[in-house]
């Protein structure tokens, strides 16, 4: 008499939803050019709120001022919000006495390619 088979068991994955972090939506903050700051100005500025390294604040201070804009940091709204904000109460640029206040920024969604 052959020996019976017993069936191997069967493992069925369990799938749980993931309760982890949700993303929400980007959203670019866009410095916008205007004739009463200096690259000094923007260097510092992006320095100092977004602590970035001098060349790559250099290389926005340069695009701002031939295209009209940069982007200076992609987040979710709230940050973004917040970012733009800081921006717009920076202050005036000591370094011109024509600079009456802070620069200017807007918060467009991610893969936006105009400014509302």
């Amino acid at each position: 008499m052959p020996a019976a088979v017993t069936p191997a068991p069967t493992i069925t994955p369990s799938f749980e939803i993931d309760q982890g972090e949700h993303h929400g939506r980007l959203f670019h903050v866009v410095l916008l050019d205007d004739d009463e700051h200096t690259y000094d100005y923007v260097v510092e500025m992006l320095q100092k709120l977004f602590l970035l390294p001098k060349d790559v604040a250099f290389q926005h201070a340069v695009e701002v001022d031939m295209t009209g804009r940069t982007i200076v940091i992609t987040c979710e709204q709230p940050e973004a919000e917040f970012a733009r904000d800081q921006i717009q109460s920076y202050g005036a640029d000591p370094r011109m006495p024509q600079s009456k206040g802070s620069m200017s920024a807007v918060v467009i969604p991610a893969g936006d390619t105009t400014l509302a």
